[in-house]
């Protein structure tokens, strides 16, 4: 089956993104680098995608969708599972939803958007605090606890993903696939991106401990789920979409007053400083924080996403650049530290500049 997105990006599609290609050896360096990581993760293939000054400048696959010996080659149709890299499109629906004048502010409780979970645990938690891991709750087998008080601390939980969501479809009527799909796939003309029930040859085989329990699968093509691939080229075009404001191919796809509140810091104030900093889910580098995501050299005003598949899109304004890593694991081997891995990609790629 066919993802809903995919099906309405490759049959209605009005246009294209068009960058023109201008590969060099500039970042060979950031390329070795990600090959290091997936000689170290266990995956069976990879790859790296780079725009730099508007140009596609980096681009390289290696290895297999799978570690059968008769799977097909990593190549630039492949999609690979983001895992959640998928939270990046869930934010810009809560981001068009703000823009629309759906959701009226994102201090807003998140029991006015919720009226069916109008229980007192929720008391205090803002749209804010679900879209930058600061809510403070967490879902032990159905029910809801509270770890801290919200904007107090940060923790990455599922269950603010999933009440976002919900709080997209309450609002505008619309799936989280049906707001991306309308407002970037089908006019860019994308069908390497989508959310599957069921899996097809260009969908790599996630390689994965079959009792991980982070592992999911759904035939919900809705958006709501941890079923998502996209190709590192439709990643990367992705990425450039944000990086240009909405603003491609002469034409303002997006208002770019939704990418702004997208990427720009919107953690609490009262955040430790030194915990990660939150766009609508996207990590965004503003001051030096120690359990950021994003590399030190990396300078200030970029913003990444990572899945637990290593899946990367780190975007640096200052440089004009979009960089897509992708392999097809799941989760990290003992003793792996993904954090330093994926700081090593940002700072790696600013060696080069």
């Amino acid at each position: 089956m066919m993802s809903n997105i995919s099906l309405i990006a490759s049959e209605e599609g009005n246009g294209k993104m068009i960058i023109n290609e201008k590969i060099n050896s500039q970042f060979n360096s950031v390329v070795l680098n990600v090959r290091k990581t997936s000689e170290l993760v266990d995956c069976s293939g990879a790859s790296v995608f780079i725009i730099h000054n508007d140009n596609i400048v980096t681009e390289e696959y290696w290895g297999k969708h799978s570690k059968s010996p008769h799977s097909r080659h990593i190549q630039e149709d492949t999609q690979f599972h983001v895992a959640s890299v998928r939270k990046s499109y869930i934010g810009f629906a809560v981001a068009y939803a703000v823009y629309k004048g759906y959701i009226n502010s994102i201090d807003d409780s998140i029991k006015k958007y919720l009226p069916s979970n109008n229980i007192p645990i929720l008391n205090g938690t803002t749209i804010r605090h679900l879209l930058t891991h600061t809510h403070g709750l967490m879902s032990i087998n159905g029910e809801i606890y509270r770890e801290f008080t919200p904007g107090e601390n940060w923790s990455y939980r599922g269950i603010g993903i999933d009440m976002l969501i919900q709080i997209v479809k309450n609002t505008t009527g619309k799936s989280v696939t049906e707001i991306v799909a309308n407002n970037v796939f089908k006019p860019l003309n994308f069908s390497e991106t989508g959310w599957y029930g069921d899996i097809n040859e260009k969908l790599v085989d996630v390689i994965r401990d079959p009792n991980d329990p982070n592992w999911t699968t759904s035939k919900s093509s809705d958006g709501d789920k941890m079923n998502m691939y996209v190709s590192s080229r439709e990643l990367a075009k992705w990425g450039y979409l944000h990086l240009k404001k909405g603003y491609v191919n002469g034409e303002q796809i997006v208002p770019n007053e939704i990418i702004d509140i997208a990427t720009a810091v919107q953690s609490p104030n009262s955040l430790d400083v030194d915990l990660p900093q939150n766009g609508y889910f996207w990590f965004v580098k503003e001051m030096p924080a120690r359990k950021s995501e994003i590399g030190e050299l990396v300078p200030k005003g970029s913003f990444q996403i990572l899945g637990y598949t290593g899946v990367t899109l780190l975007v640096i304004p200052q440089h004009n650049l979009v960089a897509v890593r992708a392999f097809n694991s799941f989760g990290s081997p003992n003793g792996f530290d993904y954090l330093a891995d994926v700081r090593e990609f940002g700072d790696t790629i600013m060696t080069c500049l």
